[in-house]
């Protein structure tokens, strides 16, 4: 029983000490999510497709709302909103570059490509989190496409809003209306300012305490799927696990605890 308590006594020690580590004030909020193609041409953008569904069905598994802002099959982007307390907690590991390693459908001599795509996710803002000054923006409204050139709209629908002072600019085209399509290219704008100033404040930090904590460099290569071997490798925590198809349907749940875990073991690390 000695033994036993022991082993006990430590496993409560360590509980209680990633109990302490400070929350991101983010982890509660709402979320966008950007998805586009990266390098490997078609083959990419059939990529991000496969990304969208994924965390799409992801979020609906784990009892998270979504709503699609812009999905462009053709140009491979896909813009998306996942609603409910915590997304940000569990999504914001899923951004950075993803990797694919298969044959693409139109290979006919069998060669494995590698392509990429691009994983955005965004805190989603509210208007007391970011203050936009009305006069800053450049709201430019113009006739939506659909496949084929075709008009989805007999009026102007689509809508591109650009905040001239940082250049930042966001778009919305679905089948709305334009001022419901202006409403949700405000709420992506909204998520990029709110990000950059977190980014310019955490840029701040690190260069104080010499460390990036938090940095989401999204420059480097966070996953690869590799279809020949049915393995998938996050290369942040260095975990290796089986079954592509199962976590493109949405099956992640491995992967973020591990990554959580890790989110707390490196602010312990930081606090000492």
């Amino acid at each position: 029983m000695l033994g036993t308590a022991e082993r006990r006594l430590g496993e409560l020690e360590e509980e209680i000490r990633l109990a302490m580590v400070e929350r991101d004030p983010n982890d509660d909020k709402n979320v966008i999510v950007e998805v586009r193609k990266g390098t490997g041409g078609d083959e990419a953008g059939l990529f991000a497709g496969d990304l969208f569904r994924m965390l799409t069905r992801y979020a609906e598994r784990l009892g998270f709302s979504t709503e699609v802002l812009e999905a462009d099959e053709d140009g491979g982007h896909y813009t998306f909103a996942i609603k409910g307390d915590g997304a940000y907690s569990v999504f914001k590991f899923e951004g950075g570059t993803h990797r694919v390693q298969r044959v693409p459908v139109t290979e006919s001599q069998g060669r494995i490509h590698t392509s990429a795509a691009t994983v955005a996710v965004l805190p989603e803002a509210e208007e007391v989190d970011v203050q936009v000054d009305p006069n800053d923006l450049q709201i430019d409204v113009y006739r939506s496409s659909g496949p084929g050139g075709q008009s989805v709209n007999t009026t102007d629908s689509a809508v591109r809003i650009t905040h001239k002072p940082t250049g930042s600019s966001s778009r919305c085209r679905t089948r709305s209306r334009s001022l419901q399509n202006r409403d949700k290219a405000m709420r992506v704008l909204r998520a990029r300012l709110y990000e950059a100033e977190v980014s310019r404040q955490q840029a701040e930090l690190a260069a104080d305490r010499k460390a990036q904590v938090g940095s989401g460099d999204r420059s480097e290569r966070i996953r690869t799927y590799n279809f020949p071997q049915d393995r998938i490798t996050d290369h942040r925590v260095g975990l290796t696990g089986h079954g592509i198809e199962r976590v493109l349907s949405g099956d992640l749940d491995e992967f973020t605890a591990a990554l959580q875990a890790d989110e707390k073991r490196r602010g312990l690390e930081a606090a000492a």
